[in-house]
């Protein structure tokens, strides 16, 4: 009994080790500092439906390294999808889509110098000189 209850003990130990870098790399979006936006505006940014913050031009950014898992897990679309929505955007109202950059670094440097822009990271730790969406 004693060497089952150490197994699971040492299972339930590896479990939560492995499952603690996902927690650290959950997306994180990032604002210039000069827009306001709340939770709810990420979704409709991405989709092309919300190109202002007041009276800033809001400038969305997507981060190469985990575009996949953003999709699904805040705008719940494929990139098959995702592409099509921007093809029609951009055909039908000359709307561009985000821009796309390759890591964490860029979209960061991305965002804190450009006025207006919005992205997303997975490591928060990399979130200096932007604002976060809480």
């Amino acid at each position: 009994m004693a060497g089952i209850a150490r197994l699971l003990a040492l299972g339930a130990a590896a479990f939560l080790a492995a499952a603690a870098p996902c927690a650290l790399h959950a997306q994180t979006v990032i604002t210039n500092t000069g827009v306001a936006i709340v939770p709810a505006d990420v979704r409709m940014i991405y989709i092309g439906e919300k190109q202002f913050a007041g009276a800033v031009r809001l400038v969305p950014v997507d981060n190469n390294g985990i575009q996949d898992r953003f999709l699904t897990n805040f705008l719940k679309v494929d990139n098959g999808k995702y592409y099509s929505i921007w093809a029609k955007k951009s055909f039908r109202e000359g709307v561009n889509p985000p821009v796309l950059k390759a890591t964490d670094g860029e979209v960061v440097d991305f965002v804190r110098r450009t006025p207006g822009a919005v992205g997303y990271i997975g490591d928060p730790s990399k979130a200096v000189g932007v604002a976060l969406v809480k």
